[in-house]
């Protein structure tokens, strides 16, 4: 009988050893657990996801965005382009009679430059982002931010997407023949067809519905952008000596009034 109890006893005993030793393992494991691993603590950079070899280029996707710092409209820039409205001679439209927009202003597009590239590529890689290039000029991928519209369009070169992305004319090369534009020497039209100031890339619905309208008939969707597109058409009026129209003039007018 006592050894059969002693026999229980270590048993017992035993159990309890065992019990306590997998306690002990388990609150070790579960402390482990809470802490950071290196990688989370110290991301590197040969950690982040989607990183490029150098040297290549990429064409990571970006958010939409308000369009960029430098044409968001200011009380000066209001304030100036209202001084210049003010000055802009008040006439009736010309007639379009004659109107060519490759004999009147030369071929789309130009490189007036001289910088080695056409206009439209230059235009893509200003008002693009994440583009792409093939060679020093020509853009084939980017993400545009339509001024017009405040949508983000993925611009992929191509013969049936190039056209999704479009280079308008602020002022319309042929409001700007009826408004004085006849008046002009050709380099002198060829320059403003080509005008980084009188070029926006945007979406084609833009483009399309805009045609050759004038301030009085067509203002881009978003309205955010109405002062600095307003302010760019006054710009270029007073550049190549045009002139408004009475309905421009009043259209002008109330836009800049909300700036």
């Amino acid at each position: 009988m006592p050894s059969r109890r002693r026999r229980r006893t270590r048993l017992t005993l035993t159990s309890a050893l065992i019990a306590l030793g997998i306690a002990v393992i388990g609150y070790a494991l579960h402390t482990t657990d809470l802490q950071p691993t290196e990688a989370e603590a110290a991301p590197t950079a040969t950690t982040s996801v989607g990183a490029s070899p150098v040297g290549e280029p990429t064409n990571t996707p970006t958010a939409a965005s308000a369009p960029e710092p430098s044409r968001a409209s200011s009380p000066a820039d209001a304030a100036r382009a209202r001084t210049l409205l003010a000055a802009l001679p008040v006439k009736g439209k010309a007639a379009a009679t004659g109107y060519d927009r490759t004999a009147d202003f030369g071929t789309a597009w130009l490189d007036v430059d001289r910088n080695g590239c056409d206009t439209r590529n230059d235009v893509l890689a200003r008002d693009l982002t994440e583009i792409t290039k093939r060679g020093p000029c020509t853009v084939t991928s980017g993400e545009l931010v339509s001024p017009y519209t405040g949508g983000a369009i993925d611009f992929v070169r191509g013969d049936t997407t190039s056209t999704e992305v479009q280079i308008d004319h602020v002022v319309a090369l042929e409001n700007a023949w009826i408004t004085g534009a006849q008046q002009l020497d050709q380099s002198e039209r060829e320059a403003l067809a080509n005008d980084p100031e009188n070029l926006f890339a945007v979406d084609q619905h833009s483009n399309a519905q805009k045609r050759s309208g004038d301030a009085a008939t067509w203002l881009p969707a978003n309205t955010a952008f109405r002062c600095t597109y307003v302010e760019h058409q006054i710009t270029v009026k007073t550049e190549y000596r045009l002139w408004v129209v009475p309905a421009e003039l009043d259209a002008m007018s109330r836009v800049l009034e909300r700036c």
